[in-house]
């Protein structure tokens, strides 16, 4: 189907490994942004990956004016497109950094990871300070589109405050570490989210064989449009605004919550 907003947003899915070296993984983001999106979603973490376990990554932080950002918005310029991608930025505690989503391109935004990775056997909070409780919701070619990462899949209240905000269309960077049971946690938990917010979900993970890829698009009836497996790969997928009100003409549950 070929459209354009706000009919429909095109998305493409950058499931891409970075490494220890920033320089390096801002030359993969002119490399690997592709030409004809709306909107391009690169993992979390992608300036700088988290290294070993429980490493050191205030090095590594900047500020999202800094040359991270400032690569993200001119790839964006230059394919004419809106990039999200993850870093980690300088907080006001110079030993825990935030752990931060920028979008750049036809708008601007700034997310910080508000549930840290502590959980099966790591500490995120150890090294990350947490994002305040603030959902962060963007309009992109008339889609609403609510920014979340990572962890937050593991939290249904968070994808509720964005949908309570407008959201339409759920984006997730991630670097979902693998190990038993997590593709198929990772695979649930975006098809719930979907489901009972009738929205669309897009998440973006880092590929294996450290983390568990499988990016995938979910429809707002919570079927799968598209999935990775669990090497580095590019998806691309159509967002449908026709798709997105037949789904929330069927399923009124936004408008019929009590609580």
């Amino acid at each position: 189907m070929s459209c354009e907003p706000p009919t429909c947003l095109q998305v493409s899915l950058v499931q891409a490994a970075s490494g220890l070296e920033p320089a390096d993984n801002r030359a993969l983001l002119d490399r690997l942004t592709p030409a004809g999106a709306d909107l391009v979603v690169f993992p979390e973490a992608f300036a700088r990956d988290f290294g070993e376990p429980g490493s050191d990554v205030s090095g590594e932080a900047e500020p999202v004016d800094g040359p991270f950002a400032t690569e993200v918005a001119r790839v964006a310029q230059a394919r004419r497109t809106t990039i999200v991608a993850g870093m980690f930025e300088t907080s006001t505690d110079p030993a825990r950094p935030f752990n931060t989503l920028v979008a750049r391109g036809a708008v601007e935004a700034t997310y910080r990871k508000i549930h840290l990775y502590d959980s099966f056997g790591f500490c995120e909070s150890d090294r990350i300070t947490a994002g305040p409780l603030t959902p962060q919701v963007v309009d992109l070619h008339g889609f609403r589109v609510g920014l979340m990462t990572c962890y937050d899949l593991r939290f249904p209240e968070l994808a509720r405050e964005l949908s309570a905000a407008g959201a339409e269309v759920l984006v997730l960077p991630a670097a979902w570490v693998a190990g038993a049971h997590k593709v198929e946690h990772w695979r649930t938990l975006a098809r719930a989210r979907a489901i009972e917010n009738v929205a669309y979900v897009v998440a973006v993970g880092q590929p294996g064989p450290r983390y568990t890829g499988h990016s995938l698009v979910v429809d707002p009836w919570g079927e799968v449009v598209v999935e990775a497996g669990a090497a580095g790969e590019v998806l691309h997928a159509t967002l449908e605004r026709a798709a997105l009100e037949e789904a929330r003409a069927a399923n009124p549950s936004l408008g019929n919550r009590r609580l």
